[in-house]
């Protein structure tokens, strides 16, 4: 079934009671706890000489490794296009899944086991073909976005049949019908009585609404009667089917051969591929957009576990859950909660606690009331991080393999919770951890995402933030087109990638990457490429963003251990042509764009810091335009204040300096406007612009002699720009800044003070009181002892220690 006849409409089906003539229909709801126990009961009662289940023929291959012991779902059977691997589809079971159930007891009885549903080949192939519903059996999830109901026509009927009945049977919650019906039945009796009932149901809803606007049932029911006919030829009527309980009276009406074939006539076909890939509870959620999933796999998985007590053993586990998250929850609070939700049971008529009751009942003696515990609980426990395994005899492309290999090498096991992982690149089994998450990666396989470090923020420490999805699976088949191995994969993308590349950030982007994931076959080819890129792009806006990149990679490298050699040369050039491109390009802009390149020149400026000694000669060139911008009067106001602004914090201008030309800027002849965006040039942007006017009074006096004399009516024009300068300071120093200038410009500059000096501070240095830190200074910055030093020879040790910082 399709869309909501996914979701819902299979319900516990119809056989006949007393096993009259015929295969043995068992309707089932698909990941039904309920249904999963009946369909083991019937079968165990029928002992058929076959079992047929609703899924892909193309897995019949694959059904004994269902007993394999390194199975354990929740598992998925996997069909993708092999020439093109991205459209594929997936056919979920858990533990608790019916076609599991029947599946393992096939296995363990030496039973046949066969799929019956439409082969996949032709799934896949309606997808390719544009039609908005592949459909794959009612516990399908596709992977194509076009599996969404937006193409129906307007007038198609979308029935829910568990819906239909619940409101039937007066409730307005069809999960809540479902538990009390079904899940919560005990266990005795008629083997097959749980497959009566609902199959005249289902038989009664089909003759009002047909195939429920999903006509494409109409053609899978027809493949699964030829099947059924092929099977009662081989075995008789010893058969069994087990499928969504909507199939069962299609399966069991009289229909010709020669009909259910010119149904079946003409279908579109692709060659296709399928193998078994781990699952998680998280992705049969409904919540995740798939189409046949559960509200509360977790639960429904404790349901169909536990042995006895099921009340009593959730609520342990979710006390236990709450203590590892340093919650008070005792004992007494497990056995309160555990009355309270027989107790609701009973007020609100049900056989049994369900899910509703003991999450209430938690709520109110567990979380006291709270709804921000119940979310920890739902995510963990309701829903659950459940991920399966499947053997490695399952077939795989090689990419896969040679994924398997080295997770298992460098003990990285896919996990579906999300977990933080910390790595050493001074550590070779991390630095290797790291190259695999990079080059999966560069493949589109997105298992780990970088993180910012709350430790450390050297180039030797990474973050990932990793959590294992099921749909990788396909993405590394879509990456196995690239190479058998992820090294040879990622090489041969990489180089790809970079003929492809659009933008020169882009081909240096991509250098980063290959530095990152260590590729040294592909780094010639995209250096090449960078090379041809850098010599024909002329936007200075576009090499200014390409270089910050480039000096990250020579970083990388160093770290690394690789020859960089080539990545500096054309970082050296790229600079070259900056430098000179610069000045001009910053003339004539408007506000947005002075703001633009202003972030440029700092990336400028930052890359070149990190260069170092990398490339002599870049800083004094770099100084040399920046003097250029900082006098310039055609320059926008917010470029010639961060201009100045970096000379000063470089030593390359004396403040006196940097005081004259805030003067020149602040001057009455200049317009107001530039005038505010050369100080928000000058101390904004994060620059740490405002402890600067905080220890250079000098400074600040300007800033408030300029702003006290600005006129009225350009206060109002000014003033939007000198309030987002001044807002991104902290607190505290907005603060100090507004004591600063309510003492007045007399207090500020000494007046009334001994000495004239700053208020709080001495006349003069403190050599003794300075050297008194010295020692522990130099500890912190992994210098020698000072026994030898500057104290030795008759001068402040405050002498050696500067010389030695530079």
């Amino acid at each position: 079934m399709t869309g909501v006849d996914e979701t819902a409409s299979d319900g516990v089906g119809a056989a006949s009671g007393a096993r009259s003539a015929g295969p043995l229909l068992l309707g089932v709801r698909h990941h039904g706890p309920g249904s999963a126990r009946a369909v083991r009961a019937a079968l165990d009662a029928a002992r058929p000489r076959t079992v047929l289940i609703e899924g892909p023929p193309e897995a019949d291959a694959l059904v004994p490794l269902a007993g394999d012991e390194a199975m354990r779902p929740p598992v998925a059977l996997l069909a993708h296009a092999v020439d093109e691997p991205g459209r594929s589809a997936f056919w979920p079971l858990a533990e608790f899944s019916p076609e599991w159930v029947a599946l393992r007891w096939a296995v363990e009885h030496q039973v046949p086991a066969r799929f019956i549903d439409l082969p996949a080949t032709h799934t896949l192939a309606w997808s390719k073909d544009g039609d908005t519903e592949p459909e794959a059996g009612a516990q399908q999830e596709d992977t194509e976005d076009s599996r969404e109901d937006a193409g129906d026509a307007p007038g198609d009927i979308r029935v829910d049949p568990l819906a239909v009945l619940a409101e039937t049977a007066g409730y307005d919650d069809p999960e809540r019908w479902w538990e009390d019906v079904v899940e919560h039945r005990t266990a005795g009796g008629d083997a097959f009585a749980p497959f009566q009932g609902l199959e005249e149901a289902m038989a009664a809803l089909r003759e009002v609404y047909g195939c429920g606007g999903h006509d494409r049932d109409l053609v899978r029911e027809a493949y699964m009667r030829l099947q059924v006919r092929a099977a009662q030829r081989e075995f008789g009527d010893d058969v069994a089917v087990v499928c969504g309980a909507w199939h069962v009276p299609a399966l069991r009406q009289k229909s010709t051969v020669t009909a259910d074939k010119a149904l079946l006539k003409g279908l579109p076909k692709v060659k296709a591929e399928m193998t078994w890939v781990p699952w998680t509870h998280r992705r049969l959620a409904r919540a995740s957009g798939y189409g046949a999933g559960i509200d509360s796999p977790g639960w429904y998985g404790h349901l169909f576990g536990a042995p006895d007590r099921p009340v009593e053993r959730w609520m342990t586990r979710v006390a236990g859950l709450l203590r590892d998250e340093d919650r008070i929850v005792s004992s007494a609070h497990v056995i309160e909660a555990v009355r309270l939700a027989e107790t609701l049971a009973a007020m609100r008529g049900r056989p049994l606690p369900g899910l509703s009751e003991t999450t209430d009942a938690i709520r109110a003696v567990m979380c006291e009331g709270s709804d921000v515990p119940l979310e920890l609980i739902r995510d963990r426990l309701v829903v659950g991080d459940v991920l399966g395994e499947v053997p490695e005899a399952a077939p795989a492309v090689p990419l896969q393999r040679d994924l398997d290999r080295i997770q298992r090498r460098l003990r990285l096991k896919p996990e579906a919770l999300e977990r933080e992982l910390e790595l050493d690149l001074r550590k070779e089994n991390d630095a290797e951890r790291s190259r695999l998450l990079h080059r999966l990666r560069l493949l589109g396989v997105a298992w780990g995402e970088p993180v910012a470090s709350r430790g450390s923020t050297g180039t030797f420490r990474e973050t990932w933030r990793l959590r294992w999805e099921p749909e990788l699976a396909v993405r590394v088949a879509e990456a196995g087109v690239w190479g058998t191995t992820v090294l040879a994969a990622a090489t041969a993308k990489a180089e790809a990638d970079a003929v492809a590349a659009q933008g020169l950030a882009d081909v240096t982007a991509l250098a980063e990457h290959c530095l990152l994931a260590e590729l040294p076959d592909a780094l010639p080819v995209v250096m090449g490429v960078l090379a041809d890129r850098a010599a024909l792009d002329a936007d200075v806006g576009h090499l200014a963003q390409a270089l910050p990149a480039l000096v990250r990679s020579l970083r990388y490298g160093d770290v690394r251990g690789t020859d960089t050699g080539a990545l500096a040369e054309v970082a050296a050039g790229l600079a070259e042509r900056v430098f000179v491109g610069l000045p001009p390009a910053c003339v004539g802009l408007d506000a947005d764009a002075a703001d633009e390149m202003r972030r440029h020149v700092d990336a400028v400026h930052g890359a070149l810091g990190l260069l170092g000694d990398a490339v002599t000669g870049m800083r004094p060139r770099w100084h040399g335009v920046l003097r250029v911008l900082s006098g310039r009067d055609t320059v926008p106001g917010v470029i010639r204040g961060r201009a100045v602004r970096l000379l000063l914090d470089d030593g390359e201008l004396r403040q006196e300096d940097a005081a004259r030309l805030m003067g020149l800027a602040l001057s009455p002849g200049t317009p107001p406007a530039d005038a505010a965006a050369w100080i928000e040039g000058f101390v904004g942007g994060g620059s740490g612009g405002g402890m600067l006017l905080v220890h250079d009074e000098r400074l600040l006096g300007l800033v408030d002699t300029w702003l006290t004399g600005v006129p009225a009516a350009a206060f109002t024009d000014v003033l939007p720009l000198l309030r987002r300068t001044f807002s991104a300071y902290e607190p505290g120093v907005r603060r100090t800044l507004g004591e600063l200038v309510r003492r007045g410009p007399g207090e500020r500059q000494g007046v009334g003070t001994p000495g004239g000096g700053i208020p709080g501070f001495g006349d003069e240095l403190d050599i003794e009181r300075a050297d008194a830190v010295v020692p522990v200074v130099r500890l912190l910055l992994g210098l020698d002892g000072t026994e030898d030093g500057a104290a030795g020879r008759g001068r402040p040790a405050t002498d050696d220690l500067v010389g030695a910082t530079g």
